[in-house]
């Protein structure tokens, strides 16, 4: 086969990776809309009950404990909201293994898809949805949370908003962030690229966990300005793409961490007046 003709078939590949992601994306990003046009009660007296991200316009008095149903929406929903957040800032390494196992297969050593990898990737972020909806759970049942998931208080927000601050500009962010910055270095420091599928799922798991790294603090945000606040939502998800993919994008995490510092700051002043 030319040369020509193998190229256009690493694009063919390339284009199908990315219309895959593009999908998954999309779908997720439609999900947590309609939650969040389900929960959208504008006008209504919300107080003394808590809503359920389900999309069918559940809700539950503020002081029942909750269930397993409610426990399954919430993960649902945090799952699903991951997945359409952190997905565009892997499809760069997602792509790079699409590329290069395509090329080991024409050379006859082909390597698992890159579909185990992306899959180890988002199964991470999968697991730190159960963490979150945990942390949504002790701060509902704290009364930290107002019925639409956002922050209840200004201290509660302002504190959150300087611990995010300040986490911007620790050694632990800027090493998780060089992981992820970095896709093909990346996977030559931790192995290769590699036929097994187990390997490889591993390989994505731990990509996801340098991500979680460098990100974490900037999902507990979500817990300020609301959970189903899908500007907010869209924000955030932006922030993180921009820290990965632009080039000056330790740069951007600093400013964003001035940022928030000072936003919590402000927040604690109202808080205390």
């Amino acid at each position: 086969m030319s040369e020509t003709a193998i190229e256009a078939m690493l694009r063919r590949d390339r284009a199908i990776v990315a219309a895959a992601l593009v999908i998954l994306t999309a779908l997720a990003w439609a999900y947590v809309w309609w939650l969040a046009a389900d929960m959208d009660m504008s006008g209504m007296d919300m107080s003394g009950f808590r809503m359920i991200p389900a999309g069918m316009g559940l809700m539950m008095p503020a002081t029942a404990p909750w269930n397993a149903m409610e426990f399954a929406f919430v993960f649902a929903m945090w799952a699903v909201m991951m997945i359409g957040m952190m997905t565009p800032s892997a499809t760069p390494m997602i792509l790079i293994f699409a590329r290069v196992g395509r090329q080991a297969a024409r050379q006859g050593t082909p390597l698992a898809a890159s579909s185990y990898f992306a899959g180890g990737y988002l199964l991470t972020w999968i697991g730190f949805a159960l963490v979150a909806t945990s942390a949504q759970w002790a701060l509902d049942r704290a009364a930290l949370l107002t019925p639409m998931m956002a922050g209840a208080s200004d201290m509660f927000s302002g504190t959150v908003l300087i611990a995010a601050g300040v986490y911007q500009w620790t050694p632990l962010k800027d090493a998780c962030l060089r992981q992820c910055q970095s896709p093909l270095l990346f996977i030559q420091r931790h192995g290769g690229f590699r036929s097994d599928l187990l390997g490889t799922l591993a390989l994505g798991a731990r990509h996801g966990a340098y991500c979680i790294g460098c990100c974490w603090v900037l999902m507990a945000l979500l817990f300020v300005g609301g959970v189903m606040n899908v500007l907010w939502i869209a924000a955030i998800a932006i922030l993180v793409l921009a820290e990965k993919v632009v080039p000056a994008g330790r740069v951007i995490s600093r400013i964003a961490g001035v940022g928030l510092f000072a936003g919590g700051a402000w927040l604690l002043a109202q808080a205390v007046r």
